[in-house]
């Protein structure tokens, strides 16, 4: 199993992906994955999220999480779909401690000072800065980041191709959330996809 920080380093932009039909989910990783973005996270906004999750594992290079994780019994229900790492809008004691104590990869949302501390305290090091640009945008990152020298960041939330490099050009920054790159044709998807891998500095 891999850590976070090498999940989050393995592609510039990591797709949140809202699937309304589990059968469109594999042919949509089979083009991001195409374009060089093999890290999916699959947001539990609709019910066809967990099959989505079950189908884009089928996809050889494909790396699949589950986003918008908010109670452990979600927690429990992705784990069984296959999902190989968490990310929640938010971090919570009590949903985190059976997601570290599990080992799976976890990429918690944060916004204040007071939720890196709490990450902190239970060990964490890696974010998700969330919603981005309604928190304050790279600017307000950039100073919630000099206290915490360790913690390095996901922003997501509002942040668009034209947006991304300049989050990408910040060290504290590993990679980008963005749903942009998905839309359109398959063919639309793994341009963009390959337009979007190419983003890192």
């Amino acid at each position: 199993m891999s850590d976070i920080e090498t999940i989050m380093r393995t592609s510039a932009v990591i797709p949140v992906l809202v699937i309304d039909d589990a059968a469109t989910a594999k042919p949509l990783a089979e083009a991001l994955v195409a374009g060089g973005l093999k890290v999916l996270e699959v947001t539990l906004r609709t019910p066809a999220a967990l099959d989505a999750i079950r189908e884009m594992k089928q996809v050889p290079g494909a790396i699949v999480g589950a986003g918008t994780v908010v109670n452990s019994d979600q927690f429990a229900q992705v784990m069984d779909a296959g999902a190989e790492f968490i990310v929640s809008p938010g971090l919570t004691e009590r949903l985190a401690h059976p997601i570290i104590e599990s080992g799976v990869p976890f990429l918690p949302g944060i916004a204040t000072a007071g939720d890196i501390m709490r990450g902190y305290d239970l060990g964490l090091r890696h974010f998700k800065f969330f919603p981005a640009e309604t928190s304050g945008g790279l600017k307000a990152l950039k100073a919630l980041a000099a206290p915490f020298h360790e913690a390095q960041f996901c922003p997501t939330g509002g942040i668009t191709e034209a947006t991304a490099p300049e989050w990408l050009a910040f060290s504290k920054v590993l990679c980008v959330g963005g749903s942009w790159v998905t839309g359109g044709t398959l063919a639309d998807v793994r341009t963009r996809a390959h337009a979007a891998s190419a983003l890192r500095p």
